[in-house]
């Protein structure tokens, strides 16, 4: 992976003030494919101890982003940005971190599309989510 992609993945998104207050972290990260984690915690939840749906979102457009710049040649791209989010909730995470798969399914000069699963820590398939990404080429 360039330093480019490791330096977005890491410290861009892995990092950023939102992600850090939420507790996301990135977990595995290779090209077109990461796994990014949200640790349950109390302040989390929206019901009792159910996980909100915005703090799934989250995790899914994170992961979805860096799976993106998993991919950014250092040479030719300065960035990128999401431009649109399809969530699909499918049954609620109850009390436990979750974990977020996003593989980038397509790939061009100018966007990338991701699939971003996310389960809980037995594999209960608990959303699912497409993430579009805007890439930003360097100017000439």
């Amino acid at each position: 992976m360039h330093a480019l992609a490791r330096y977005w993945i890491e410290d861009v998104l892995g990092k950023s003030p939102f992600a850090s207050l939420l507790g996301i972290e990135i977990a595995e990260a290779e090209p077109n494919r990461v796994v990014a984690r949200l640790p349950f915690r109390p302040e989390l939840a929206t019901v009792g101890t159910v996980v909100h749906g915005g703090a799934i979102a989250t995790l899914i457009d994170i992961a979805g982003a860096a799976a993106s710049g998993s991919g950014l040649d250092e040479d030719e791209v300065s960035g990128g940005a999401t431009s649109q989010i399809d969530v699909a909730y499918l049954v609620a995470a109850d009390g436990c971190d979750l974990f977020a798969e996003a593989r980038v399914i397509q790939r061009s000069k100018s966007q990338t599309v991701s699939d971003v699963f996310v389960r809980d820590g037995q594999s209960r398939l608990i959303a699912k989510g497409m993430v579009t990404s805007r890439i930003f080429r360097k100017r000439a």
